[in-house]
């Protein structure tokens, strides 16, 4: 049986009912998978390659990992934290060196790396979407992914297209843009560009279900053979 692990942060985490509506894209990644395929979601909120890394989180996937299985890597949104030293890291430096380490994990236990660029978040201005914040970090994994043969899925360029094709009212629905008095985790409402709600989170993670077709061998055979896994 194969097992894909995840390696990330908020927007990929698994969310119980505390939290909800919110729900990482992790969560909804097997609805586009064979019946089988086990998924251990490791994605901590607020973690960057070096906290993640620092706390051992990393080091629990390390040891689970088998011949066969997958590693998925998607960090960014808290290594850009210049503010914070325990998460900060140089696009070009740390983040780069960390990335390689988890993927050269991965590749000694003869499991498979994918590199999976951090997703959009959902910043307009003036009706059009902002520059990314990521793109240092886009780029820096892009190089690795040249460097070291790591196939990659480069879910920034994705929700980059799609948030434009969208717009910024529509688009609201896949973030949490919830109301005062619905939920209990947000009693006073919330307006957040980075979180995701379901339909967010199953959008965004059929953008990356594309990413494994586009990439095709082992990477599409993943996927569900009796539906259309392309996004909804």
């Amino acid at each position: 049986m194969n097992v894909i692990y995840w390696a990330g942060d908020s927007t990929v985490q698994f969310n119980n009912i505390f939290t909800f509506p919110q729900t990482g894209l992790g969560q909804e990644l097997g609805r586009y998978l064979k019946h089988g395929i086990r998924i251990e979601n490791y994605a901590k909120n607020g973690r960057s390659t070096k906290s993640f890394l620092d706390e051992g989180r990393f080091g629990k996937i390390a040891d689970g990992l088998s011949e066969g299985d997958f590693l998925f890597i998607e960090f960014g949104h808290n290594d850009e934290k210049k503010e914070d030293p325990s998460r900060y890291t140089e696009p070009l430096g740390t983040y780069y060196e960390n990335l390689k380490f988890m993927a050269d994990a991965a590749r000694d236990k003869k499991a498979y790396p994918v590199l999976i660029t951090p997703l959009e978040r959902r910043k307009f201005e003036g009706g059009k979407l902002k520059v990314s914040a990521h793109a240092p970090y886009v780029e820096a994994m892009k190089k690795l992914s040249t460097d070291e043969e790591i196939p990659l899925i480069d879910l920034n360029a994705k929700s980059r297209i799609a948030l434009e094709e969208a717009g910024d009212t529509k688009s609201r629905e896949w973030y949490v843009h919830v109301p005062a008095g619905v939920y209990p985790a947000f009693p006073e409402g919330k307006e957040d560009d980075t979180h995701l709600q379901w339909k967010g989170a199953i959008f965004y993670a059929g953008l990356i279900a594309e990413g494994l077709k586009e990439l095709g061998g082992i990477y599409s055979q993943l996927l569900a053979e009796d539906k259309d896994v392309e996004h909804i």
